[in-house]
C-alpha cells in the first residue's frame, strides 16, 4: 500500500480527490466504486470543483454504491440510494441511470446480491473504488471476522457500528440492523483502492490495517493484499503508524512517474 499522510481533513480530501481523478482521466467510461459516509464527503467536494471547473466529467461515467441498508424506506433520506444521488450524483454530474445501489428492498436479497456482482462484472469491472473504514476496521459494511473472499450479501452491522450512525438519524431504534454490501473478495477485484480517514477515532483502525496482520478480525487489513491501494489520512488518523516518518518521507521524495498532483 501507498500511505499518505497529510495535514489535516480538507488536504485529505483534495488530494484522495486527485488520485481519483487521476485514474478515471481519459477513460470515456471510467467505472467507480461509491463510498458513502462522512469520510469520502471531501472527495466528492474535490471532484465536484472539478468538474465545475471543466477539468473533469463524469457523463460517461457509470457507478456502483458499496452497500445500503436492508429494508430502509426507498423515501427515507439517509437511505444510501438517496445519499448518493443527493451528494454524488447531482454535484459530480453522472448519469443517474448509470448508478447502481444495492438493493435492499428486494423480495429475495441473496439473489439481488448475486445479481449485484454480476452487474459489476458486466461493466468491466470497478477502475477505482473509494473507500472508507469504521473505528472497528469495518470497509464496506463487513464487519470484523467477513471473509477475505466475500461477495456481495447481507450482514449484521455490529452494534458500534449502528452507534457510529446514529448521528445520521433521529434515534438510534431507528438504524436498521441489517444492510447489502459489496463483500472484500468483490471490493478487492477493483483496479484500484482509495481509502481514506480523518480523526484520532479512526487511529487504531488505520494502524492495525496498513501494519498489523493479516486477520478478518481486521477487515481493513485485506488492502494488504491488493495491487493498488492508495490510503489517504490526515495527523490524526496516522498517529498510531510506527512507520509514520517513514511514510511521510517517500510521499516527499515520490518520482515524478509516480506523481498525480
Amino acid at each position: 500500500m501507498e500511505i499518505i499522510i497529510l495535514p489535516d481533513a480538507a488536504e485529505v480530501g483534495r488530494v484522495a480527490g486527485a488520485k481519483i481523478a487521476s485514474i478515471v482521466a481519459g477513460r470515456p467510461e471510467p467505472v467507480i466504486g461509491l463510498a458513502t459516509g462522512s469520510s469520502p464527503q471531501g472527495i466528492y467536494t474535490e471532484l465536484a470543483r472539478r468538474v465545475q471547473a471543466g477539468s473533469l466529467s463524469f457523463a460517461g461515467a457509470r457507478g456502483f454504491a458499496l452497500d445500503e441498508y436492508v429494508g430502509i424506506p426507498a423515501e427515507h433520506p439517509e437511505s444510501y440510494a438517496n445519499v448518493i444521488a443527493r451528494e454524488v450524483v447531482g454535484p459530480l454530474g453522472f448519469d443517474p441511470s448509470r448508478v447502481r445501489v444495492p438493493d435492499g428492498r428486494a423480495a429475495d436479497l441473496a439473489a439481488a446480491a448475486q445479481e449485484y456482482d454480476r452487474a459489476i462484472a458486466e461493466a468491466g469491472g470497478i477502475d477505482v473504488q473509494i473507500l472508507g473504514i469504521g473505528a472497528n476496521g469495518h470497509v464496506g459494511f463487513n464487519e470484523p471476522t467477513s471473509s477475505f473472499a466475500s461477495r456481495t450479501r447481507i450482514k449484521t452491522l455490529a452494534p458500534k457500528t449502528r452507534e457510529d450512525n446514529a448521528r445520521f438519524f433521529d434515534s438510534l431504534d431507528q438504524v436498521p440492523t441489517h444492510c447489502m454490501t459489496q463483500g472484500l473478495g468483490t471490493i478487492l477485484e477493483a483496479r484500484e483502492l482509495v481509502l481514506v480517514a480523518q480523526g484520532a477515532g479512526k487511529a487504531e483502525a488505520i494502524a492495525a490495517s496498513v501494519e498489523g496482520p493479516l486477520s478478518s478480525f481486521v477487515p481493513g487489513s485485506a488492502l494488504q493484499l491488493h495491487e493498488h491501494a492508495t490510503v489517504i489520512v490526515d495527523e490524526a488518523a496516522a498517529s498510531r503508524l510506527k512507520l509514520a516518518d517513514y511514510y511521510r518521507y517517500t510521499y516527499d521524495n515520490r518520482p515524478e512517474w509516480q506523481r498525480f498532483e
